[in-house]
């Protein structure tokens, strides 16, 4: 798609007050992700306001805020890679496994060496197996696993398949371990910090988190939120609003005529046989343009049939 496409695509105008976009946004600490999503919905006085993916009050960082029909675009957020820089503090346990926690155990970790480190650090990359904290936002039986956990209550976890494209020892400052972490969905930080320190075997807790990168989003890009709320209430919001198709800018894209549009628009599947990019693999994404720029659709591709099939249809004003 060229340049000067993509630039006439990037953002919605407000349409009655109403923006459709999103801010990248780097959480303050001691905030919950809903606490942002809250003040952000009172700076912009609308209903539809979201977060692609949760972030623990002790963690700062990106934290991506969808606006109008950006919120439809979250699960891809959510389904994207994530970067972090955790410090994890050996020979201490805590129920929560990060530092705002009970102490439940202590170790000695004293005699643990960089090279320990590394050795364990070998079994937590690549596809692995990991049981979520009880005090995570995960549902049993309609609670939240934290409520559970708040009450008194263990259950048990089953272990989640995740993946960890990688994990870079940054520092060691005994007793201290710095990590960069690139991972998955469902991955959690502090259940690795719980895990390494038992690998270990004197215990350990996340002590500090940084979400570096969410899909596309980058810390060092983003915005504070008092900044965020300040320029949505004087209006210069257009110069931090990412575009709700920001979050796929990795995947395919093709531009169709009027014709097919409206067809895309109706919900209706295109023709057998017709291929609108190259390439059609099983469950492939792709996203849809018109002529005119506007950003369209998401199309999947349907091998059974042969076929594209909308999968989110958007009707975003400029």
């Amino acid at each position: 798609m060229s340049g000067e496409l993509r630039e006439r695509s990037s953002l919605s105008r407000p349409r009655n007050g109403h923006v459709d976009g999103i801010l990248n946004i780097d959480k303050p600490p001691g905030m919950t992700s809903m606490d942002v999503v809250r003040r952000v919905k009172r700076a912009i006085r609308q209903k539809r306001v979201g977060h692609g993916g949760t972030l623990d009050p002790i963690a700062t960082g990106v934290i991506a805020i969808c606006l109008g029909q950006a919120t439809r675009m979250m699960d891809y957020l959510i389904e994207g890679t994530k970067e972090y820089r955790g410090m994890v503090e050996l020979g201490v346990e805590t129920d929560t496994y990060d530092n705002v926690g009970e102490v439940t155990a202590t170790g000695d970790a004293s005699s643990v060496t960089v090279q320990d480190v590394e050795t364990a650090l070998k079994a937590f990359r690549g596809t692995i197996r990991q049981v979520p904290p009880m005090y995570s936002a995960l549902k049993r039986h309609g609670k939240r696993l934290y409520e559970l956990a708040r009450a008194g209550i263990e259950v048990e976890r089953v272990a989640r398949r995740i993946e960890v494209l990688g994990i870079e020892l940054l520092d060691w400052t005994p007793p201290v371990v710095e990590l960069k972490v690139t991972c998955g969905r469902g991955f959690y930080m502090r259940s690795l910090a719980h895990d390494l320190g038992q690998a270990l075997g004197c215990g350990g807790h996340l002590k500090s988190l940084v979400r570096l990168r969410s899909g596309p989003f980058k810390v060092s890009e983003a915005m504070t939120l008092e900044d965020a709320e300040q320029s949505l209430a004087d209006g210069t919001w257009r110069d931090s609003l990412h575009a709700p198709d920001a979050v796929v800018s990795h995947m395919g894209a093709a531009i169709v005529g009027r014709r097919l549009e409206e067809t895309i628009r109706r919900g209706r599947p295109l023709p057998p046989g017709l291929r609108i990019i190259p390439s059609s693999r099983p469950g492939q994404h792709c996203r849809i343009y018109g002529t005119d720029g506007r950003f369209v659709a998401m199309m999947t591709f349907d091998t059974s049939l042969g076929q594209w099939q909308p999968k989110k249809v958007f009707n975003i004003s400029y």
